[in-house]
């Protein structure tokens, strides 16, 4: 059984803020100009499947509550 490209984002990003997939795509490397850093920021947003958008969007209620529960402190979303 083959494994999707949605299912290995889940796999790698497993309930991680879209915040930090763009990071880790976009910014592992230096830039050279700000321009080079939006380039690079647009073409990592567009390669993250809408699925893993979804359920970050759906994820979102739960870890809202959370943040308010940690009263803007660290707190882990399991």
């Amino acid at each position: 059984m083959s494994i999707t490209n949605e299912q290995r984002w889940f796999q790698k990003y497993h309930e991680i803020s879209m915040w930090s997939i763009l990071e880790a795509e976009a910014c592992s490397k230096p830039h050279q100009s700000i321009d080079a850093l939006k380039k690079s920021l647009v073409k990592a947003w567009n390669a993250i499947p809408q699925e893993v958008i979804d359920r970050a969007v759906d994820d979102f209620p739960k870890r809202l509550k959370k943040c308010i529960e940690a009263v803007g402190g660290h707190f882990e979303n399991k």
